[in-house]
């Protein structure tokens, strides 16, 4: 199958053709392994970050609290 991609952004072309010449292969290649692990047919697993290690840090902070309230407030006003 043949496919024609408009609009790729400058950064994912960049990368793209770093990746193409860095491990000497086709552009045409590296963007088929590209779409490939991008839809998720590669069968490897990406680890992910577990964030138990900031679970439970949060501490008190009266000007985030203050932040948060405000945007809390309805503008009775904007609700007509």
């Amino acid at each position: 199958m043949q496919y024609t991609i408009r609009g790729v952004p400058k950064a994912v072309d960049s990368a793209l053709r770093e990746r193409a010449r860095s491990t000497r292969k086709s552009l045409n290649e590296v963007a088929l392994d590209a779409l490939t692990e991008g839809a998720g047919l590669t069968g490897q697993i990406h680890k992910q970050r577990s964030l138990d290690d900031i679970a439970g840090t949060w501490k008190p902070d009266k000007a985030v609290e203050s932040a948060i309230a405000a945007q809390d407030q309805v503008d009775e006003g904007l609700w007509k």
